[in-house]
């Protein structure tokens, strides 16, 4: 590979692997790789917002409406009162959610791995260390 290859290219390039890796992971599951990410989002996060689970996933509100009715259908999620806002539902992780997480956590781990195997542990600390420098400039 070039160096001179743009960062921005090589990031989407990445990024579209992973996900499509995580869509073939979690096929059997009936979860996509975005609605994935909003378990895990929510494994960390527990009773947010729908506007901030859709932040925090990276997905517009209205993607996040979408996948917020489909979770909470399947029971992988629930939706209750704000005790602050009443106007406003938080959305937790349902213990059929916390199963599934439990279940892939493993084989995405393995991902994750088989995307770095061709580094050192100090080079894949420092990749980790360089996103989140590269996302925090952005954001």
């Amino acid at each position: 590979m070039n160096v001179s290859t743009s960062l921005l290219y090589l990031v989407k390039r990445t990024e579209l692997v992973v996900r499509a890796r995580l869509e073939e992971l979690l096929k059997p599951a009936g979860v996509t790789a975005l609605q994935y990410t909003a378990l895990t989002v929510l494994e960390r996060h527990d009773g947010i917002s729908a506007a901030q689970l859709a932040r925090d996933s990276f997905v517009t509100a209205q993607s996040m409406a979408d996948m917020v009715r489909a979770l909470e259908g399947r029971g992988l999620i629930r939706r209750e009162p704000n005790p602050a806002n009443r106007r406003e539902r938080l959305i937790l992780l349902a213990d059929p959610g916390r199963r599934l997480l439990a279940e892939y956590a493993e084989p995405a781990r393995r991902i994750e791995e088989r995307m770095t195997a061709g580094m050192s542990r100090e080079q894949t600390d420092a990749l980790r260390v360089a996103l989140n420098e590269a996302w925090r400039a952005l954001s």
